[in-house]
């Protein structure tokens, strides 16, 4: 018979794949997050209950949310501090509370944690996920902790996603700290851990690393991952030194103060230091063994959309950089050049006061657009804002001065691809 299961953070990579196994298997499913446009994208045949746990840090907060619930699977978590999220109430406050609800109801609660997440550790990421975690065993509520490795799945995103961006680089194949090892662990058999733990096939009140045999260095990893999705051997290996590692850590903190949540940030390479590897040992005696990355890459039959998606992923970051830095030199150089600008306008009878307007408005446009475009929460609002603004430009300069569509600069001409560029951004922006 069905259980009612609620999924936490449901429609992230891992959550998605845990919320398809269990509603196969015939339980009822409830994904829970903070976003209903994702979940109802990503899984819109199941129901979508909205929880924030930022704001469920007391047992009494989470009892509206346990009615009729038999297990709860908590796959909701964050890299590091920053915007919405905060690791101490994230991964403990919030957990610790959920477990004493769970306790009162006799609900199962099942953790997804993360391989190295120890008391003593000093990295918040992975402390505030032990302090969770024995919270939660601590808690004498039915609970299991599931720690896996690197997840690999036919979608990607965070780290995953970085590999497969480093795989889709031509010619060249890059990546850091060589030394670092990590294990990997298909997205399917976290979810049938899942599956099987929620059938009570496994025992309660420990936890479990969800890794295979083998740990692997990354150029080996991404290698493995350029033969999976097609992509011809590298011709050349490098490996990016220590101060250009801490390069890009440091602009990617720097993002992320904008919200842009970048796998480079501090935290997955202090992760990625200390390694990626687990116990295989008690997993295999209580369940079936993970399989190797060399077996779950072959299983997940990645083809042309996944390929696509890898050069997608190494765009990205390119189209929003060139159109951040267009439609700033454009709007600057309205405002430096604004005489010879205005001329333009007066030429046609326009007023020198109401040229001058004009360009100075229109100038600053460009450049709030601009900086909108640097700020991810409004990142895909800036780039329907450029398109809006190129078309609002090509009618006007077409009634205006309708001579410059034959100028050999072909200032109107070249808004067309400023355009598209506009409308390809907003696309490879949209959330996962």
């Amino acid at each position: 018979m069905g259980q009612r299961v609620l999924v936490l953070g449901g429609y992230g990579l891992i959550g998605a794949e845990i919320c398809e196994a269990l509603d196969q298997a015939g339980h009822k499913v409830i994904v829970a997050g903070r976003n209903a446009q994702a979940a109802a994208r990503r899984l819109p045949g199941l129901a979508f209950h909205h929880i924030d746990m930022a704001r469920r840090l007391t047992a009494e907060a989470w009892q509206a949310d346990l009615q009729g619930i038999d297990v709860v699977v908590n796959c909701a978590g964050a890299l590091q501090d920053g915007g919405r999220d905060h690791l101490e109430a994230l991964h403990h406050h919030a957990l610790a509370a959920l477990a004493e609800a769970a306790k009162e109801r006799d609900s199962l609660v099942i953790q997804i944690s993360a391989i190295g997440a120890h008391l003593d550790s000093e990295i918040l990421f992975l402390s505030s996920k032990a302090r969770g975690d024995a919270a939660l065993l601590g808690s004498g509520a039915r609970a299991v902790v599931l720690r896996p490795g690197l997840v690999l799945a036919r979608g990607a995103y965070g780290g995953t996603g970085l590999i497969r961006m480093l795989a889709a680089l031509p010619l060249l194949q890059a990546s850091a700290l060589p030394e670092a090892k990590m294990q990997t662990v298909g997205a399917v058999d976290v979810a049938q851990a899942v599956c099987r733990t929620v059938a009570g096939q496994v025992p309660l009140g420990r936890s479990y690393d969800l890794v295979e045999d083998t740990p692997h260095a990354l150029p080996e990893i991404i290698r493995a991952h350029r033969a999976a999705l097609g992509f011809a051997p590298a011709r050349i290996e490098l490996s990016a030194p220590n101060w250009g590692l801490g390069t890009s850590t440091w602009m990617a903190d720097q993002l992320g103060r904008l919200g842009w949540r970048s796998p480079l940030r501090r935290t997955a390479t202090e992760v990625l230091r200390q390694n990626i590897v687990g116990d295989p040992g008690p997993w295999k005696r209580v369940g079936k063994p993970v399989q190797s990355m060399e077996k779950t890459l072959q299983e997940l039959h990645l083809g042309p959309e996944h390929r696509l998606q890898a050069r997608m992923f190494l765009m990205m970051p390119i189209c929003v950089a060139v159109l951040a830095l267009f439609w700033l030199f454009s709007g600057g150089i309205g405002l430096i050049s604004l005489d010879q600008a205005a001329s333009q306008l007066t030429a046609q009878g326009w007023s020198s006061g109401l040229a001058r307007a004009s360009v100075v408005f229109w100038s600053l446009v460009d450049i709030g657009l601009a900086a909108a475009l640097l700020f991810r929460p409004w990142a895909r609002r800036a780039c329907l804002g450029m398109a809006v603004v190129c078309l609002i430009y090509l009618s006007l300069g077409t009634l205006v001065t309708p001579a410059l569509w034959l100028d050999p600069l072909g200032p109107l001409a070249k808004i067309l691809p400023a355009l598209m560029l506009s409308l390809i951004t907003w696309a490879l922006l949209e959330e996962r």
